[in-house]
């Protein structure tokens, strides 16, 4: 047990990191029991009875419900998506943008967030990137924002060096300039609290494959249900407010749904939903908070091995800047991965070295045998990690 949960109990529920050294929930978390047990569920009630589509779609609007909780939002303001470049998608052309409109973005941040707004240079948006630091606040986009900027759109966390930035400063700022502010926080969500009323943004965008626990191939998108203009691009049945009984088409009803279901498209992938709620159940058990904390002193154990090997960590080292979960180690990756990857050790390669990324299942000796593994190399080489 560490001092904030009972870390060895939840460890159990991961079968895969008993069996090796899982630092890689920066890209995928491993399946946890509650999750495969709602996914066989799910399963069963398909292969025995052909599916209780009714009852399944109740249970998704009570994952929905867990959802808004989570976020501090209210079930209204939360649309089931495929993952999170389509709510960054959705949001991009929601946005009333017009030619010579800008929206300002962090240079380097996820491609996928970036890809999103730049397919509107097609129709005259310009997009202008801002530096990205190892701070990054309302100060970082303050001396960008002219007449014409409409929006903001950022990470709060960065996948590649963990930075973990002031999105509530950039808030206030957005609501102080009467910008749109479109947030993707798909590498904190379930790591890093967040209180999206605090925040301010007007569209929050996530997948739930990393610190949501579910397997790829569901999303979710927070609309501030305030910005009653915001319309998607496509339309569908069950993105209407009065859905036709009859299935058939009328040209001249087509009000919205009040809700985010306007941006929803439908056919959901309900046994990804299901998973999410027992994953939610999850961490809802533990703590946001809590589990941010455990991360953060496996964090603080790593940088002071890091330093001990003569290791530099890319992204930045005081508690209050980085991601509590994700750290960059300055090994190249052509070098190393395959190394880590033959001990057992399961890491992703990232820009500037090698990625070690927590999940609420790590312990201390996790970071004890990357470190262990780290120095074998070095005295196997006859150098020094920082040498190499």
């Amino acid at each position: 047990m560490t001092k904030h949960y009972d870390v060895e109990a939840v460890r159990k529920l991961f079968p895969a990191a008993e069996k090796m050294t899982y630092l890689d929930s920066g890209f995928q978390t491993p399946m946890s029991t509650p999750v495969r047990q709602a996914l066989e569920v799910f399963i069963e009630e398909a292969y025995e009875t052909a599916g209780p589509k009714a009852i399944w779609v109740e249970r998704m609007e009570g994952v929905r419900a867990k959802v808004a909780t989570l976020l501090n939002a209210g079930p209204q303001e939360i649309a089931f998506t495929k993952n999170t470049s389509e709510s960054m998608n959705i949001a991009a052309n929601a946005l009333p943008l017009k030619p010579g409109d800008n929206v300002l973005m962090l240079h380097g941040d996820h491609p996928n967030n970036a890809y999103a707004f730049l397919n509107l240079t097609r129709k005259g948006v310009e997009i202008r990137f801002v530096p990205m630091s190892e701070v990054v606040n309302a100060d970082s986009f303050r001396p960008y924002i002219d007449a014409n900027t409409r929006a903001i759109s950022m990470s709060q966390v960065t996948f590649h060096a963990g930075h973990c930035f002031d999105i509530e400063s950039v808030g206030r700022l957005c609501r102080e300039r009467a910008l749109y502010y479109v947030l993707d926080i798909m590498q904190g969500i379930g790591v890093v609290p967040i209180d999206v009323k605090r925040v301010g943004a007007t569209f929050i965008g996530a997948g739930t494959h990393k610190g949501l626990l579910v397997p790829q191939g569901l999303g979710l998108l927070y609309w501030d249900s305030c910005c009653t203009e915001l319309e998607p691009a496509y339309l569908a049945a069950i993105s209407l407010a009065h859905p036709p009984a009859d299935f058939i088409a009328r040209p001249d009803e087509l009000e919205l749904s009040a809700t985010a279901g306007r941006f929803e498209i439908g056919n959901f992938n309900l046994p990804a939903t299901h998973a999410l709620g027992a994953a939610l159940d999850l961490i809802a058990s533990i703590g946001v908070e809590k589990i941010a904390a455990h991360c953060l002193d496996l964090g603080d154990r790593l940088i002071a091995g890091l330093d001990a090997c003569g290791v530099a960590l890319v992204g930045p080292r005081e508690r209050h800047h980085r991601a509590p979960h994700i750290y960059v180690a300055a090994l190249p990756a052509d070098e190393w991965l395959n190394y880590f990857a033959d001990k057992g050790v399961r890491l992703s390669p990232e820009r500037d070295g090698l990625r070690i990324s927590f999940g609420m299942f790590n312990t201390a000796s996790d970071v004890d045998r990357f470190l262990d593994v780290l120095r074998e190399h070095g005295s196997a080489s006859g150098c020094s990690p920082k040498a190499a």
